[in-house]
């Protein structure tokens, strides 16, 4: 059996907590004993609200964080090698496309920047218009600046800037999160097709689940930086067995009565949906009373 393009064992990572006067008082574990893995080609959905510890993953497995324990491997290879092959098999694409873009620099002049750090030797100009067109964008983009670009133009150069080293893992941090609705739709089919005509595998991270949904083929949900249920797409959107699980699905707008229907039921508490803790909290008392009253 081949190895996973990405593996996590394990992973830690925490940051300190400090006073008004500098002095720490303590720590937050942001990710906690971590493990998952995703295979060659397929999509792995990280699900969690904000704080979840999601995009702290994300920049570990780039290198922008530093683990506290734990490993992470690239096709079979830790990231502590950092190699140059290695490097250039991970890329990324971050969450609000107009700031991950220089304003100062031409679509053109952004895209050719991972070639030249890379040591690409071919013809720049021919393999920037290749990348334009992989991205569903006219060549003569090349010549223009990120304030003369959509949102979703910028996202869909973004995308073309991450694959001009041709790696083999993309994480994508919330990719649609600062885009209309209406366009969210058309950048998940461009990275579904590039999936699979370039064999390319995804972490997809973001909250929005209705995405996930029909994106990813695992879903792993994050819960204060553990994971707390994994499984298919199907299955856990369709069996969710853990509270948050249900908590997070129950919380998915929906515009539909058959979507409605699909929507775990979650109890009212003082009229609101409760929080995961107060679920959880619930849970408790009812095995702490189901208990007592075997006992009598």
């Amino acid at each position: 059996m081949s190895e996973p393009m990405l593996e996590i064992r394990k992973l830690r990572k925490s940051f300190p907590v400090h006073n008004a006067f500098g002095r720490r008082t303590g720590e937050v574990r942001a990710v906690d004993d971590v493990s998952f893995a995703v295979e060659k080609g397929a999509v792995y959905g990280l699900a969690g609200e904000s704080g979840s510890g999601k995009s702290t993953i994300a920049r570990m497995i780039m290198g922008l964080e530093t683990p506290d324990s734990g490993e992470i491997l690239i096709n079979g290879e830790s990231l502590s090698s950092r190699s140059r092959g290695h490097r250039r098999s991970v890329q990324m694409v971050f969450q609000n496309p107009g700031s991950s873009l220089n304003p100062r620099r031409t679509v053109g002049q952004s895209v050719t920047v991972p070639l030249v750090a890379h040591g690409y030797s071919g013809n720049r100009r021919q393999r920037i218009s290749e990348l334009l067109d992989m991205v569903q964008l006219p060549v003569n983009f090349a010549e223009r600046y990120p304030h003369e670009l959509s949102g979703g133009q910028k996202q869909r150069v973004a995308i073309a800037r991450a694959l001009a080293v041709e790696p083999k893992l993309l994480v994508l941090d919330e990719p649609t999160s600062a885009l209309d609705v209406s366009v969210q739709g058309r950048v998940i089919d461009l990275l579904a097709d590039l999936g699979t005509r370039m064999d390319l595998t995804y972490l997809f991270i973001s909250h929005d689940l209705s995405l996930m949904r029909n994106f990813a083929d695992t879903v792993g949900v994050l819960y204060r930086g553990q994971i707390v249920e994994t499984g298919t797409s199907s299955a856990v959107f369709e069996h969710p067995s853990h509270d948050y699980t249900r908590l997070l699905l129950a919380s998915v707008p929906v515009i539909s009565k058959e979507e409605e229907a699909m929507r775990p039921k979650i109890p009212l508490i003082d009229g609101e949906i409760p929080t995961a803790e107060k679920l959880l909290a619930l849970r408790q008392a009812d095995q702490t009373a189901s208990h007592e009253r075997g006992k009598d």
